[in-house]
């Protein structure tokens, strides 16, 4: 109660020390929020809920420290100072001692800045998702690593525990014996995977892939400032929460996107991230992480709310988005987009990632970062020789096969950008596909050759992209394309990039080869074998 008094006084009677409109205040189960019109403060509510504990001042004053320190990493100009209230109780002040009381002191953004509320108005953009994907993978690389390699710590204990945490939590709040055998069905599906992906959970943190992470990266906690997308208010009351897989952080904003039917956000964001990072053996993650994300929102939900048949409605929503992810019946799809540089794959592929949805693998990045070549970097390599030598463009096709059998496993279609100038190179991916039972379908992106050299020079000059293709690359690969078999011709779609095809055509060009291939294999299991 003395807490909730010196609230109501600091917003009654409070001096700021600054200007402040009609103040407002935003309450969790764990703070209070005073909006002040230039400044937010954000003070700890004095509880111990046994996951975390800010029942003595100390406490409160040690985690608004450690919240300013951690959320600078992310929105620096978002995270002022830590404060003290001191004064009176009646008459409390900010920034006087000795302190009653400690507060983070925020610059105050508005409400419809958030993320959620941006989506909501329709003005967050494919393209703004995919630059924050960029912005993520920057955070995450320059965050610290957890690799404990003595043996003394076992990673999968730290995703183990929370997981099971989520199942005790909703059992407790659910009385419905329909939603209790779905939650049973979700916990086995949770401990089989655990088991089935331990090996690669250890392999990720001897690779380095757990790190000191946001937390709790949904839309809620993301907002606009100056035209880019910033986290904040990440977890600082559980290092084990925070020391997380990158793809645990990135599954829960994948989560929120599809949540809200806007997976053409969600991909944007996640296919920008792979491109960055590189970190496609952590696809094999995603389904996991998605589903223990969805069971994390219902445990909030459970905490948060009290009234029986709205909790129950939430935590059904979330139920049932966890069993989606589950969900590995759908047959995933494989596409590859064929053609000489400057033909469009790129383009219609980025348009098409986001509309199908897909996980896009581009030969021109995993190429340099197999070689950890940057990017943008210029490699120097003349036609067919260095980065581009017979042994390495073999190498590149051999993992752009093996990052699509992690992709079709994980249940995600997946689109190949390549130029695919040799049958053996599509007859990998072709059999990757058949190995996943997959469908397979080949978009074959052409353009007219005076179109093909305006954008390869248009590109060169622009600089910004992967390719490092020219004029004389270009003539080389004119020379090289080996033509489609009569076989290859019944997975095929002629795309002229020439001309601005709708992407929603081509989607259902592309459903309809898709079908018809996929119905011809059952009938003629040895078709697909030329």
């Amino acid at each position: 109660m003395a807490a909730e008094r010196l609230i109501h006084h600091l917003i009654e009677d409070g001096t700021f020390g600054h200007p402040t409109s009609a103040i407002e205040i935003v309450e969790t189960h764990i703070s209070w929020v005073l909006l002040t019109g230039e400044y937010a403060y954000k003070i700890k509510k004095p509880v111990d809920l046994g996951f975390l504990d800010f029942s003595t001042l100390d406490a409160r004053h040690r985690y608004c420290l450690l919240e300013l320190e951690l959320n600078r990493r992310f929105a620096p100009g978002l995270y002022q100072a830590v404060v003290s209230i001191g004064g009176q109780p009646e008459r409390p002040v900010i920034g006087a001692l000795p302190a009653l009381e400690w507060a983070v002191r925020m610059r105050q953004f508005p409400g419809d800045a958030r993320l959620d509320r941006q989506i909501e108005q329709g003005l967050v953009s494919t393209d703004a998702m995919w630059e924050f994907g960029e912005s993520l993978a920057r955070l995450h690389d320059r965050s610290d690593v957890w690799n404990v390699t003595d043996g003394s710590h076992d990673p999968v204990s730290d995703i183990s525990g929370p997981a099971i945490d989520n199942f005790t939590a909703l059992g407790a709040h659910c009385a419905d014996r329909m939603l209790r055998k779905r939650l049973d069905a979700l916990s086995e599906w949770s401990a089989h995977e655990l088991v089935r992906l331990a090996p690669t959970i250890r392999d990720r943190q001897a690779t380095g892939r757990i790190r000191d992470c946001h937390g709790d990266l949904h839309l809620e906690n993301l907002v606009r400032l100056a035209g880019r997308i910033v986290p904040f208010d990440c977890i600082e009351f559980d290092a084990v929460l925070r020391r997380i897989d990158v793809m645990n952080e990135v599954a829960f904003l994948l989560m929120d996107t599809v949540r809200i039917e806007r997976q053409d956000l969600g991909y944007s964001f996640l296919n920008r991230y792979l491109e960055v990072t590189g970190d496609y053996p952590g696809i094999a993650m995603l389904p996991f992480y998605c589903v223990y994300r969805c069971l994390v929102r219902a445990k909030v939900a459970a905490l948060r709310n009290t009234r029986t048949n709205t909790l129950q409605a939430d935590i059904l929503r979330y139920v049932g988005l966890a069993e989606r992810f589950a969900d590995r019946d759908r047959e995933p799809a494989l596409v590859i987009c064929r053609g000489v540089s400057g033909a469009g794959k790129t383009h219609l592929s980025r348009r098409l990632l986001s509309a199908m949805p897909a996980i896009r693998l581009r030969s021109d990045i995993v190429r340099k970062q197999l070689r950890h070549v940057d990017e943008l970097a210029s490699s120097g390599s003349a036609v067919g020789e260095g980065l581009y030598d017979p042994d390495m463009t073999a190498t590149t096709y051999q993992k752009l096969a093996q990052f699509s059998a992690l992709a079709l496993q994980a249940g995600y279609d997946v689109i190949v950008d390549a130029t695919f100038l040799c049958r053996a190179d599509r007859a990998m991916l072709q059999s990757v596909a058949e190995n996943h039972s997959a469908g397979f379908a080949i978009l074959d992106c052409t353009a007219d050759e005076r179109v093909l050299a305006a954008r390869i020079e248009s590109r060169q000059a622009a600089g910004g992209d992967a390719s490092e293709a020219n004029l004389a690359v270009l003539r080389w690969q004119s020379a090289h394309l080996e033509p489609l078999t009569v076989s290859e011709q019944h997975h095929a779609l002629a795309i002229d990039t020439g001309h601005d095809t709708a992407v929603d055509d081509i989607l259902q060009r592309l459903h309809e080869c898709l079908k018809n291939t996929r119905q011809h294999a059952k009938v003629d299991p040895d078709a697909t074998n030329g």
